[in-house]
């Protein structure tokens, strides 16, 4: 069965995307919305523990939330996809489960 969790909280705001990770099973999809997304860049706090998870799982970031935080995909950790608002809605159908993190 396959899942789709989403973190919407910055890893320097709660905990929310360290619980998600390490809840999260080989094969489910990470998608980080809202402040989370500053989690997906290059050489933060969060890296490590983004890239380490990337091993076992796939991670996306939302693409309209980037823009509206001035994020560039070029700052992004290599690997991350970023998906429309269309992509979400395709990944929330892909997956047989949604597990939102706050």
């Amino acid at each position: 069965m396959s899942m789709l969790h989403i973190v919407n909280k910055s890893a320097l705001d709660r905990n929310s995307l360290e619980t998600c990770v390490n809840h999260t099973l080989k094969g489910a999809t990470i998608l980080m919305i809202e402040d989370a997304v500053y989690s997906a860049m290059k050489n933060t706090a969060a890296s490590g523990m983004v890239e380490g998870a990337m091993k076992d799982v796939s991670v996306a970031v939302l693409g309209p939330d980037l823009k509206a935080r001035g994020i560039s995909e070029d700052k992004l950790i290599d690997g991350v996809t970023v998906v429309d608002y269309a992509g979400f809605v395709e990944l929330t159908t892909k997956n047989d489960t949604v597990q939102s993190w706050l």
